[in-house]
C-alpha cells in the first residue's frame, strides 16, 4: 500500500485476509501497533521496544474478532512512544498526517489510526483510549470514535499503559460503521441509556468560542431528539484532571518502569519527561487519589440517573499545528484531559461525533457519554445523530 500519510509502521508489513464471510466482510481495517499479531513484534512506537520483544506468539482478541467478521487488515500503524501522549507526534517515526485539518497534528496516542481512517486507508482503525488517545484524534481528525466502557471489550494482547484506564476503542468516518464494529467487539449492553440530555458547562467552558458555537447544532439536535434537561457543573475539572494524572502515573510506572530502568530507551524528549514524571510519582506515597476516584465514580453515575446522557465538547480546540511543544503543547494537553477524564475516571463508554460546522476549515467534535454498560445504545444515538 502506499503511504502519503505516514499512518503505518515503516518497519513491517501486516496484512491478514479476513473470513469469507461476516458482518464486516470485505472492509479494510488498521490496528494500532499496540496490538499483537501472531508472528510480528509489537513495535508500541519506540525502537527499543522492538529491538527488546520478540514476535507476539497470538493475536490480539480485537483484532481476531474483526478478521472473524470478515474484515481485512491492511496494516498496523504508527502510534505515539507506549501510547503516553495525546498529540500524535512520534519522535522516531515522524507524525501521520492529518488530511481533514492539513498542516496540523492527528492527535495520538492512535495517531496512525486516525490518520489512516480520515485518509481513506481504511475503513476502520482499532486504537486504544486510555487518557483520550482515540476521543481526541476523532475530534482532531472529524471521525466517529468510540472509548467504551471500561472492560468492555477484551483487551489481551495490547501492550498495557494504565491498566485501570485502558480501552480498545475504534474509528470510522460513519457513525452506522462504527455501530457494526461495535455489534462484533461488544456483545450485549448491560444499562440502557436514561431519558433526557444535559450539557456540562464547565466543560463548554473549557473549548475555545469559536468551537463552542460549531458545535452548538449538533448539541441542539441531542438535546431535541433525547430531551433538554437542564445544564450541570462536574466541578472541579482542573482538579480531578491531576487526580487521573496521577493515577495513570503509578501504574505506567508500574507496567514499563522495570523495562524503562533496564533498557534505558531512547525516547523523544516529551516522553522521556513523562516517563520521569511518572517515576517521582511512583516514588511518592500514595495519596488520596483512588478514593477520590471512588467518590467521583459515584457522583458521575448520579449525575447520568438526574440528567441523562452528558454532552461535551471531546476537545477543547481545533487541532494545533505540527511540531507543537513546550508550554503551548502541555496546554492543550491540560484543557484535553481536564475533558477526557471524566469517562476516564468513571470507566464510562464515550462516543464522539465531527460536528458538520467547522472552525479555521479545521473539524470538532461532540461527545455523548453514558451509563456504563450502555456502549451500543450510545452508538445507536450516534448514528441517529449523523
Amino acid at each position: 500500500m502506499k503511504d502519503a500519510l505516514n499512518a503505518f509502521i515503516p518497519h513491517d508489513e501486516v496484512h491478514l485476509a479476513g473470513a469469507p464471510e461476516g458482518p464486516l466482510k470485505g472492509l479494510r481495517f488498521a490496528a494500532k501497533d499496540i496490538f499483537d499479531v501472531a508472528g510480528h513484534t509489537t513495535g508500541c512506537g519506540n525502537p527499543d521496544w522492538l529491538a527488546t520483544h520478540a514476535p507476539a506468539a497470538k493475536t490480539a482478541s480485537a483484532v481476531a474478532k474483526l478478521l472473524d467478521a470478515g474484515a481485512v487488515l491492511v496494516g498496523k500503524t504508527i502510534t505515539d512512544e507506549l501510547a503516553y501522549s495525546i498529540n500524535g507526534q512520534n519522535f522516531h517515526y515522524g507524525t501521520p498526517v492529518n488530511s481533514r485539518a492539513p498542516g496540523r497534528i492527528p492527535g495520538g496516542s492512535s495517531s496512525g489510526s486516525a490518520a489512516a481512517v480520515a485518509g481513506g486507508l481504511a475503513d476502520l482503525a482499532l486504537g486504544s483510549d486510555t487518557g483520550g488517545s482515540v476521543r481526541v484524534p476523532s475530534a482532531l481528525c472529524g471521525l466517529y470514535g468510540i472509548r467504551p466502557s471500561h472492560g468492555r471489550v477484551a483487551i489481551d494482547g495490547v501492550m498495557p499503559l494504565a491498566p485501570s484506564f485502558d480501552t480498545v476503542g475504534w474509528f470510522a468516518r460513519d457513525a452506522a460503521l462504527l455501530a457494526r464494529v461495535g455489534g462484533v467487539l461488544l456483545g450485549e449492553d448491560t444499562a440502557r441509556l436514561p431519558a433526557g440530555a444535559a450539557r456540562l458547562t464547565d466543560a463548554f467552558a473549557l473549548a475555545a468560542p469559536a468551537v463552542q458555537a460549531a458545535l452548538e447544532p449538533l448539541a441542539e439536535r441531542a438535546e431535541a431528539l433525547l430531551g433538554r434537561r437542564p445544564p450541570l457543573e462536574v466541578g472541579g475539572l482542573e482538579e480531578w484532571m491531576a487526580v487521573f494524572r496521577k493515577l495513570q502515573a503509578r501504574e505506567v510506572w508500574a507496567q514499563h518502569g522495570a523495562w524503562i530502568e533496564t533498557v534505558r530507551p531512547r525516547f523523544g524528549p516529551e516522553i522521556r519527561a513523562r516517563f520521569e514524571w511518572a517515576r517521582a510519582v511512583a516514588g511518592q506515597p500514595p495519596g488520596p487519589e483512588v478514593q477520590r476516584r471512588t467518590a467521583f465514580s459515584g457522583r458521575m453515575t448520579g449525575l447520568l440517573q438526574d440528567a441523562g446522557v452528558l454532552l461535551l465538547p471531546t476537545a477543547p480546540d481545533i487541532a494545533p499545528l505540527r511540531g507543537l511543544e513546550g508550554p503551548a503543547s502541555q496546554s492543550f494537553r491540560d484543557r484535553a484531559l481536564s475533558l477526557t477524564c471524566i469517562a476516564g475516571l468513571a470507566r464510562l463508554p464515550q462516543v464522539s461525533l465531527p460536528a458538520e460546522a467547522r472552525v479555521n476549515g479545521c473539524p470538532v467534535g461532540l461527545s455523548l457519554i453514558g451509563p456504563r454498560g450502555s456502549d451500543r445504545a450510545l452508538l445507536a444515538l450516534a448514528a441517529q445523530l449523523s
